[in-house]
C-alpha cells in the first residue's frame, strides 16, 4: 500500500531521470533554462516534485514535435507552478503549435517534392535551385560559389 508521505516524495535527479528516461545532464540543462524547477534538501541535494515528471514528459513531446526549447518554455511559464500539467493545459498549448507545426509540414513537404530537381545538379547555386538559394538570394551577392566565398 502506498502512503500518502509516498504519494508526495520529492524525487532525486537520478529517480527523475529514471522515471522519466531523461539523462541527468539533460534534467540539469532543463532546469538552467527554467524548464523545470527543484529545491535542495538540508544536504544540498537537488530534489524535484512529483509534478516535474509530466512536465519533462510534455518537454519531451514537444522536442520530438521539433518545438525550439525557447518556445516551450513560454509555453510551460503559462502554466500554474507547483502542479502537473492536465489535459486542459496541454489543449492550449498543442493549439498554439497546431498552426507552427501546419507550416512546417507545408514546407517540408515542399522541400521534398522539389528535392529531385536537384539530383545530378550538384552545385546547389544555379538561379533556380529551390533548396539552397531559393528566390536566387545568392546571385544578388555576385557571380560564382557565393556559399564557399570567404565569410559565406
Amino acid at each position: 500500500m502506498i502512503s500518502k508521505d509516498n504519494l508526495h516524495k520529492e524525487l532525486s535527479v537520478g529517480q527523475l531521470a529514471q522515471r522519466s528516461g531523461v539523462a541527468v545532464t539533460a534534467l540539469h540543462f532543463y532546469e538552467s533554462k527554467g524548464l523545470i524547477h527543484s529545491s535542495r534538501n538540508p544536504g544540498n541535494q537537488r530534489r524535484y516534485p512529483r509534478e516535474v515528471l509530466r512536465r519533462v514528459a510534455l518537454i519531451k513531446v514537444a522536442q520530438r514535435l521539433g518545438i525550439p526549447l525557447a518556445e516551450i518554455g513560454a509555453a510551460l511559464k503559462s502554466l500554474p507552478d507547483h502542479r502537473a500539467p492536465t489535459a486542459a493545459d496541454w489543449k492550449l498549448l498543442s493549439e498554439k503549435w497546431s498552426n507552427d507545426l501546419d507550416e512546417r509540414i507545408r514546407q517540408l513537404s515542399l522541400l521534398r517534392d522539389k528535392l529531385n530537381g536537384c539530383i545530378g545538379c550538384g552545385c546547389l547555386s544555379m538561379e533556380a535551385c529551390p533548396l539552397r538559394n531559393y528566390g536566387d538570394v545568392l546571385g544578388e551577392q555576385g557571380s560564382g560559389a557565393q556559399l564557399l566565398a570567404p565569410g559565406g
